[in-house]
Formats: structure tokens, C-alpha cells, sequence
């Protein structure tokens, strides 16, 4: 017995070592039955927003073929591809694909294939990443697999009448990357279609999951993300780069008001976040390492 199914949430995420260098992007389909789809590829040279982008063309082409009508919010923990989509690729197309300073904008093939694919049935949502979201996260493991090489278990129910491209021809085609040499496929290699399945009952994710509570692939990814992050601080810190407001929420994960909400100097784990100066309409901060501040205060003391 066939069965439609209806998209409840997508949720897309991209990922990149090296930045540039070989990435990732995966894709999350929750149905309203519990049932999920995930896609994902790798890229042999790319960047992080092109993998970001790519997640988002899949998604939409997924949508798109399966011909639902009702609104269907996607959730992705990019802002820069958000406001891209939904506010700057208007202008980009009156200016002939120029930005304010006449420099042409990157990705130019990719934006377009998105700006077509998008509709108003399509509700771009802002979800923090690395914040518990189990749609966040698995497709952050899903990118990450594939950005280093490896081909991770992939769950994917066909959907029936709704998607015919899916129980007739098994595959999903999936628009080429700039850099990529061959065209992405996702292939499901069910030839028949697949009903559901009475274990499958997975509900829309939940952001109240706490870190104890994930599957350890999940913890795992969470703690290789948050060591990365580290990394980066200690090098903004060693080599005494200075960054704007926006950056530094980027790299806290947090909303750019917290940054700029909390005075002149503070701290945050490690290190010493100071207030250096103003540049036109940005803010740019500090990040010295406390335990070396705090270090040679005491020995100033002696």
C-alpha cells in the first residue's frame, strides 16, 4: 500500500577542512509520519558557504519534486546563506551580479540556482548550531563525515506518489558545485517503494536535548567542533588579530547583541575579550589567553 507523505522540517548543513579544501553538506527530511530522508556528498575542493549553499539546492530540488503545496519551514545554522537567499540576491541581480564596492559576488551559480528554486512555501528559519537541535546536528555529522572522506549510514525511506523521481528512477540529481569535476547523485538503492516502517517513528527534533542525551557520534562531533573553535580563539589570540562583534558571536556562537551587550572587557573560557576600538560600524575586540595575563600580573606583584 502506498502512502504520501508530508515534510514537516528540513534541516541543511555544510562543512569544510581547510576552508577552502575537501567538504561536505547534509540534508535532513522529517515527515509528519516520523519518518526521515537524509542526503549527503562530499566535494574534493570546496569551501564552507558552496557546501552550505549545495545542502540548500538539494533540499529545495527534494521540495520541489515532491510537490507539496503546504508551507515547509528549513532550518540551516547559516545566516550568510539566509540573508543571501532572502534579502541581498535581489540587489545582486539589479547590479548584474555586482556588489556596493563593484566586485563581483561569489558563488554566482549557485545563488542563481537557489534564488530559482525558491518559493514562498519555503519559511528559511535560523536554528544555532552546535546548540543540542538534533536536526542541526545530525546533519552536521552527515557533512563533516563526508568533508573528511568517510560515507556515513544515510536513512532514507522513498517517498511514494508524491515523489515519483524517487520510487521510479531510485535517484535524486543534485545541482553541480562550481568546483566539483561530476554532478552530485544521491542514489537510493531500494528499487521498490519502501513503506513505513514501524520503528521509524522519529519525531521533529527537539533543541531541549542536552549532550548526555545524543548518540555518540553526536557528542563526539560536538566536542571535535568545540576543540576547533578553541583552536581558532588561541590563534586570534597568539597572533593578535583583531575582530568585529560579528565575528566574535560567530565564534562564541551566540547572537551579535551578546557580544556587544556586555561591556568593555570580559571573559569567556580561556581568554579576555577587550574592547580595542571603533571602525566605521564596527567594533573591533581583543581576545587575550587569561592564564597568561593573570600569570604575569603575579609576577609584576613580586
Amino acid at each position: 500500500m502506498s502512502i504520501q507523505r508530508t515534510i514537516q522540517s528540513i534541516y541543511t548543513d555544510g562543512a569544510c577542512t581547510g576552508n577552502p579544501g575537501p567538504g561536505g553538506w547534509g540534508v535532513v527530511v522529517y515527515f509528519t509520519d516520523g519518518s526521515i530522508y537524509e542526503m549527503g556528498d562530499r566535494s574534493p575542493h570546496t569551501t564552507n558557504n558552496k557546501m552550505e549553499m549545495q545542502a540548500a539546492i538539494a533540499a529545495l530540488k527534494f521540495l520541489e519534486e515532491s510537490g507539496q503545496k503546504e508551507p515547509v519551514p528549513l532550518y540551516t545554522d547559516s545566516e550568510y546563506l539566509i540573508n543571501c537567499v532572502t534579502k541581498w540576491v535581489k540587489s545582486w541581480k539589479k547590479k548584474g551580479w555586482k556588489k556596493a564596492d563593484g566586485n563581483p559576488v561569489q558563488n554566482q551559480d549557485l545563488l542563481e540556482q537557489l534564488d530559482q528554486l525558491n518559493s514562498r512555501k519555503v519559511k528559511w528559519e535560523h536554528v544555532r548550531g552546535h546548540s543540542g537541535n538534533i536536526g542541526n546536528e545530525r546533519c552536521d555529522v552527515i557533512a563533516r563525515a563526508y568533508a573528511s572522506g568517510k560515507t556515513p549510514s544515510l536513512k532514507q525511506l522513498a517517498y511514494t506518489h508524491a515523489h515519483q523521481s524517487l520510487t521510479q528512477t531510485s535517484e535524486i540529481n543534485v545541482a553541480k558545485v562550481s568546483d566539483c569535476d561530476t554532478n552530485s547523485t544521491i542514489i537510493n538503492k531500494r528499487k521498490q517503494e519502501i513503506s513505513i516502517a514501524t520503528d521509524t517513528t522519529i519525531m521533529e527534533p527537539s533543541t531541549s536535548t542536552t549532550i548526555e542525551e545524543k548518540p555518540p557520534e553526536m557528542r563526539v562531533a560536538h566536542l571535535r567542533n568545540l576543540v576547533e573553535t578553541l583552536h581558532i580563539a588561541d590563534e586570534i589570540a597568539t597572533k593578535g588579530y583583531l575582530i568585529t562583534s560579528s565575528e566574535l558571536a560567530d565564534l562564541m556562537d551566540v547572537h551579535a547583541s551578546a557580544v556587544t551587550s556586555r561591556g568593555d572587557q570580559w571573559r569567556w573560557r580561556n581568554w579576555i575579550v577587550s574592547r580595542v576600538r571603533r571602525e566605521g560600524n564596527q567594533i573591533l575586540w581583543e581576545l587575550e589567553r587569561g592564564d597568561r595575563v593573570e600569570s604575569e600580573d603575579e609576577g609584576g606583584m613580586g
